[in-house]
């Protein structure tokens, strides 16, 4: 257990989240006595200037001493801008001492946050140079060198889809929460048809019952629609009339006119039919998903799902007959006993398919819970492991011309390794990039969906929740439209 000591400031949750990239086995104590197995910080603010001292006491003596300073510009010297430069330099110097004491290979540096690239956006917004940017990552932020590329390389290709930021436009977002059944990865909304399927008609017609209440709200605003976006869950547990049906009431409720993009995730095999594809084609879906996880039959049949890698090919070619040409397909690093090897196998079949974009998710892999002074062997080798397959999956991106466009970060695993959207030039998911910068407005609709509001001069965004419980969102679907008129409308005359 590692004893962790405070001095001069309370920035629990911060040190917290930073420690977690080493070990979940640390607690802050009271009394800076204790010399055994102890790492004390201290911040000293003088002036315009911060410093920030790392200590680190094993069998009561001073093992590793890090020290970390840092200039305000006195022209953004207040206590906001003191208290945000003092974390960042706080972090620095623990996470310093704490790449010494576990000797790991954390290449995201002390960035615990979920979105990485706003921070490239944000200095190029000041008119930052490639190199100062480059120089501020690596510096301030400990980035490997890798993880800096790329998230500058992904930060350019997004902004030329967010910038100029207009606050006309919108995305829409639809909720389908139900599922064959629940992954045990999964942490979306999801309810399994065995246990829901008998909502799914009342759910639908509640469904489109706030369709036609934000339809009115985006009318009144006088917003238009960029993207939308059917997810869930799994939008193909509906059967094809569902599908029609919910299409439907899209294109009669909202002005669709200028959308430049139509996403569905068609997601699991096991609920995809012809049928329902001939739907998603004949009401000018552009986009869809069809989501392997992987390729090898033994995961497959581990995970819980009834399909093999041939239904996942049939599937994907019968879509391409019926003419989709933007498919998106995901898969998922750290299966259960997935290996390397087997990482491999997916993408070499996946790649025989040749989708134009390919979403690379790491799982949430348990964190190195029995780590103290030394790296458990099974954990490391694990994570090790999750290295070896995000480079695999880098490499036959780039073999299969696709480019990283957005990504994102799980925070609470070793390393905070990242998920990555790749696509071929000019089939980048608008959807994507936008909920991931935040700079555009998302209304979300359905049982468990998240609204964003976006207030671009004020830096400020206003998160709306739908209930997630299916029956509490049947019940309450009314209030679910009023929660967004009060936040959209609270400021109008």
């Amino acid at each position: 257990m590692l004893n962790v000591f405070l001095k001069n400031h309370d920035y629990k949750y911060e040190v917290s989240e930073l420690l977690k990239l080493f070990t979940s086995q640390f607690k802050f104590i009271e009394d800076e006595e204790i010399k055994n197995n102890i790492l004390v910080n201290e911040v000293d603010v003088k002036d315009n200037l911060i410093i920030s001292k790392t200590y680190f006491y094993q069998n009561n003596k001073l093992a590793l001493h890090y020290e970390e300073e840092g200039l305000i510009d006195k022209l953004d010297y207040d206590d906001k801008t003191i208290r945000k430069e003092s974390k960042i330099i706080i972090k620095r110097s623990i996470f310093k001492v704490m790449s010494k004491i576990y000797k790991s290979f954390v290449p995201w540096g002390i960035l615990t946050g979920i979105r990485p690239t706003k921070i490239v956006h944000e200095l190029m917004d000041e008119n930052k140079s490639k190199k100062d940017i480059e120089d501020i990552l690596k510096k301030k932020y400990q980035m490997d060198k890798s993880k800096v590329d790329l998230a500058y390389n992904i930060a350019c290709v997004e902004r030329k889809f967010v910038y100029p930021i207009d606050e006309s436009k919108i995305a829409l977002y639809i909720s389908i929460p139900f599922c064959p059944t629940r992954c045990v990865y999964c942490s979306f909304p999801s309810n399994t048809l065995k246990q829901w399927g008998h909502l799914k008609k009342e759910y639908l017609n509640c469904l489109i019952k706030e369709i036609k209440g934000v339809s009115d709200l985006v009318k009144k605003t006088n917003k238009e629609i960029e993207t939308v976006y059917i997810g869930g869950g799994t939008p193909t547990t509906l059967e094809a009339d569902e599908l029609s049906l919910l299409i439907d009431s899209l294109y009669e409720n909202f002005d669709l006119s200028k959308m430049k993009e139509f996403t569905v995730e068609a997601g699991r095999v096991d609920t995809i039919t012809k049928e329902k594809l001939k739907v998603l084609k004949e009401k000018s879906v552009s986009r869809i998903s069809i989501n392997p996880q992987t390729m090898n039959n033994e995961t497959l049949k581990e995970i819980g799902r009834t399909h093999n890698v041939e239904d996942i090919k049939n599937c994907f070619n019968i879509a391409r007959e019926l003419g989709f040409d933007n498919i998106n397909m995901d898969i998922i690093l750290g299966l259960p006993k997935e290996t390397p090897k087997m990482v491999e196998n997916t993408l070499k079949e996946i790649s025989k398919l040749d989708p134009e974009s390919l979403t690379v998710h790491t799982m949430a892999i348990k964190r190195a819970s029995t780590l103290n002074e030394n790296i458990d062997d099974y954990e490391f080798s694990h994570y090790m492991d999750m290295v070896k397959m995000i480079d695999i999956s880098m490499e036959y991106a780039y073999k299969m011309n696709l480019i990283p466009y957005y990504m994102y970060r799980q925070k609470h695993m070793l390393g905070n390794l990242e998920n990555i959207g790749y696509a071929k030039k000019g089939f980048e998911c608008i959807y994507n990039i936008q909920i991931m910068e935040e700079k555009q407005t998302i209304y979300a609709l359905g049982a468990g969906a998240n609204s964003k509001v976006v207030y671009i001069d004020e830096n400020r965004i206003e998160r709306v929740a739908n209930v997630k419980n299916i029956e509490h969102y049947i019940n309450r679907v009314d209030e679910m439209i009023k929660r967004k008129e009060e936040e959209v409308l609270k400021d109008a005359d």
